[in-house]
């Protein structure tokens, strides 16, 4: 979308707790983020959508707010996708080149043969991320066009999720008038954000701690190796205070956010909330220490998950540079102290990074999808990618073929 001579690129990051629309302005390779709209989110449990008609106002909200920040329309959006169903694999694919220099269509030709693995009729490929391509034996090529070679094998991750929940963000995104240019695997755009080249270089994690979901993704030599993501969030957190402390749901979610904290050695004992009644009951005063004890077990809870995914994938060893935390329930004090203890990493809090515009206003975890899909989208806006919406896999195919066909002939 241009704007006054500069392109606009909008990521839609739909939440388990807030829709958040980043509206960033491209000016050859920098990024200005020109307006913001959040909204809470009422219409997804876990990450996934549960509620169309309620998504679909809070996105309007959220892009309505945006786009008067922005003083400009909205049309087009990057939108952002997690939850449980995600699933990620790694996969490799070889081609025979016979001697000749490589061509983008080889190396085209490969990821798609490192793509032709059985996927089940009910999922659908999001992502298919080349990691590196091996030229004649010759391992750790990032970009293989104009090499001569015999043959060329490409190692690629996948990116799976389930049809029906792709399928409904861009049906929410459809009706609340927006078109839907990609969808992107939220860790992914969190890590476009926050995280430092050296760091994906040497090797990291990034754990993007969400309301209703936890997503982890693993670095290395600049390209992703590893994908998870637990369902499991701040909701969970909320949830055990409202038990807890016997408080509403909306005064647990405010009690967190204001005096939550997961190290009770920090809380001084004569330190005390209030605490208000369900039902017409009295407010009742309480040590700020239990909410300590309640929050600290969940959070080391999710974090051994994710710890224990790290090793059955074996990949704990790659991490050289350590940890980056972010998203919303990262927020919490002593999160990082906890995170280092379990992972016996280094671990940092990660905000949005290498932007320009409303910087102050998004230097904050919560913000780190919904800038990171706009550095997606402004990365990746020259490319034609497999829109969900043309799901007839029949023309796809023959696409494909009249591409290879013309190139043969």
């Amino acid at each position: 979308m241009p704007h006054g001579g500069e392109e606009i690129v909008v990521g839609l990051d739909i939440g388990t707790t807030k829709i958040c629309a980043v509206v960033g302005e491209i000016s050859g390779n920098d990024i200005n983020i020109i307006g913001i709209g959040t909204h809470p989110s009422v219409g997804l449990r876990k990450g996934v959508v549960v509620n169309i008609e309620s998504t679909v106002q809070s996105i309007k909200k959220a892009i309505e707010d945006a786009e008067l920040m922005a003083g400009c329309e909205i049309s087009s959006v990057y939108a952002g996708i997690a939850g449980g169903h995600i699933t990620g694999f790694n996969s490799r694919g070889i081609i025979a080149t016979k001697g000749k220099e490589i061509t983008q269509q080889d190396v085209d030709r490969v990821i798609d043969a490192a793509r032709a693995v059985a996927i089940p009729m009910d999922r659908e490929v999001i992502h298919v991320l080349p990691q590196e391509f091996i030229v004649d034996d010759q391992t750790g090529i990032f970009d293989p066009v104009g090499m001569a070679a015999v043959r060329l094998e490409a190692k690629v991750h996948i990116v799976t999720g389930a049809v029906t929940s792709a399928h409904n963000i861009v049906k929410c995104a459809n009706r609340a008038g927006l078109d839907v240019c990609d969808i992107v695997l939220e860790s992914l755009a969190s890590g476009e954000a926050v995280m430092a080249d050296e760091e994906k270089e040497l090797g990291a994690a990034l754990l993007d701690l969400g309301g209703g979901t936890t997503d982890l993704a693993i670095f290395s030599n600049k390209n992703i190796k590893h994908t998870f993501v637990l369902a499991l969030g701040g909701n969970n957190l909320t949830n055990d205070i409202a038990i807890g402390l016997r408080a509403p749901l909306n005064e647990a979610e405010t009690i967190k956010r204001k005096y939550g904290t997961c190290l009770g050695a920090e809380v001084d004992r004569d330190d005390m909330i209030e605490v208000p009644g369900m039902g017409g009951r009295k407010p009742r005063k309480l040590s700020r220490q239990i909410l300590a004890e309640i929050l600290s077990p969940r959070m080391e809870e999710i974090f051994t998950l994710v710890q224990r995914e790290i090793y059955r994938s074996g990949m704990e060893n790659i991490m050289a540079s350590g940890m980056v935390i972010t998203g919303g329930s990262s927020l919490l004090s002593g999160v990082t102290e906890v995170a280092e203890s379990i992972f016996n990493l280094p671990t940092r809090l990660g905000t949005p990074r290498g932007i320009g515009g409303l910087v102050d206003v998004v230097n904050n975890p919560m913000y780190a999808t919904g800038v990171g899909l706009v550095m997606y989208g402004a990365k990746n806006r020259s490319l034609q990618k497999f829109r969900i919406r043309d799901a007839h896999i029949f023309n796809r195919i023959m696409n494909r073929m009249k591409r290879w066909f013309k190139d043969i002939i």
